[in-house]
């Protein structure tokens, strides 16, 4: 029963990309608004095909430019943060070069970064600074890798800057700290033991992880949302660095153990700079 449900799943989402794909890429080539929106329809649906219920603790910022600095514990971690609202991400190069999972990310307008190359990195800081100053909220894993969900990885400093480079009319811009927690597997609290069915990290394949996952049951997730950090020209990247980890490192830690507040909705796709009330939900 579960590979035949399992199956269905898979169906299911490829019947979703194959619909969206051809308008998502026309929409990128014509630079139409809808490349913003036409995501976060493919991840909502997808993050219900799969069964993934979310639960929001705390608000979007409404200042822009917005950089949100996440932890990073799964690809899943895509469709469930893309899900929320209109957005783009950075990730690392070899991603861009990926089967379906490297087309996918280009059409989401995907920022992509050679960490291995310093001067890359600079040109990628840019890059973002650009996006934001456009008005798109980007999101940074900021660890620069996925860890096992048990935990939050030392915060890279590099492209946070890019928050510094895209500073606004008012000459700041904001930082904010995003911590996605698993938490919940079959309505029950997933522990440290469980939590690698979601987590996806080191040399895991990727095939495999997706159908354990397809296989599995509902699964509960916590995505919440610090208070933002204003950036100025003078802020120190490494110190802004060290604030967004702390953060994170005490909400995706009080989410684990379920000392924090969260709700879950069914809506539409927020608009840019709505807020997401910790009373709402997502589905």
């Amino acid at each position: 029963m579960d590979r035949i449900r399992a199956a269905l799943k898979l169906v299911a989402v490829v019947a979703t990309g194959s619909a969206l794909l051809p308008a998502q890429w026309l929409a990128v080539r014509l630079g139409h608004d809808s490349a913003r929106h036409i995501p976060v329809v493919f991840h909502r649906t997808v993050r219900r095909i799969i069964d993934v219920r979310v639960g929001i603790h705390g608000k979007v910022a409404e200042g822009r430019p917005l950089l949100f600095a996440a932890n990073h514990a799964s690809w899943l971690d895509i469709t469930i943060i893309g899900s929320l609202m209109p957005l783009c991400f950075v990730a690392k190069s070899e991603v861009e070069a990926w089967p379906i999972f490297g087309l996918l990310a280009r059409l989401q307008r995907t920022i992509f970064v050679n960490r291995s190359r310093r001067a890359h990195t600079g040109q990628v800081a840019s890059a973002i600074a650009d996006r934001l100053g456009a008005g798109d909220p980007v999101v940074l894993f900021a660890e620069g890798t996925s860890s096992d969900g048990n935990r939050v990885l030392p915060f890279r400093s590099a492209l946070l800057g890019a928050a510094r480079e895209a500073l606004g009319q008012t000459g700041d811009a904001f930082v904010q700290p995003m911590a996605i927690s698993y938490v919940g597997l079959n309505g029950l609290p997933m522990g440290r033991v469980e939590r690698p069915l979601a987590a996806w990290y080191g040399d895991m394949e990727m095939l495999p992880h997706l159908w354990g996952l397809l296989k599995a049951g509902p699964i509960d997730v916590v995505v919440a949302f610090a208070e933002p950090i204003r950036v100025d020209a003078a802020t120190d990247r490494k110190q802004l660095a060290s604030e967004a980890e702390a953060r994170v490192r005490s909400l995706a830690a009080n989410a684990r153990r379920g000392a924090i507040a969260s709700g879950s909705i069914d809506a539409p796709t927020e608009p840019e700079g709505a807020l997401i009330p910790a009373t709402e939900q997502v589905r």
